[in-house]
């Protein structure tokens, strides 16, 4: 029996990682990474504050990466891996995608997408959350604790 170096633990540490990038340049810590395959497509952080958009949301930018990488707009063979529970337009955005999964680490019981309604989605996307949940939600603590100082 091979278990695979490929877990979604793994994935979300790369998101993770993604989020610290963040944190370092005063965003709000989330990241997102696009799979397909195994291999990461997009990599994408946070970039509201340095871009000035309130739309530039990790997920955002790294579906636009992804698209662009894979040569068109449908992410029907990828996995969104996202340190925290996507917004309502992430997770409409991710319906356009028609993305085959989403993976996320802490829930967002303020902003969530789940908080309206999970039909948002697309009826195909497969949802997983709660993976590396305590890093996650610890990132985005570490933060706000910051801000308050």
């Amino acid at each position: 029996m091979s278990l695979s170096l490929y877990t979604d633990e793994y994935f979300m540490k790369e998101a993770l990682k993604e989020a610290q990038k963040a944190f370092d340049k005063d965003e709000v810590p989330v990241g997102a990474i696009v799979v397909c395959n195994n291999q990461i497509i997009a990599r994408a952080h946070n970039s509201t504050e340095k871009l000035n958009d309130v739309t530039a949301h990790a997920e955002m930018i790294a579906f636009t990466a992804a698209a662009d990488y894979l040569g068109g707009k449908y992410l029907t063979d990828c996995t969104l891996y996202v340190t925290l529970e996507p917004c309502v337009m992430c997770a409409g955005a991710s319906f356009w995608t028609q993305i085959n999964k989403l993976v996320y680490g802490a829930r967002d019981e303020k902003r969530g997408f789940q908080q309206i309604d999970k039909k948002i989605l697309h009826p195909t996307t497969l949802v997983k959350e709660g993976i590396m949940e305590n890093e996650c939600r610890q990132i985005l603590q570490n933060f706000f604790e910051k801000k308050r100082k």
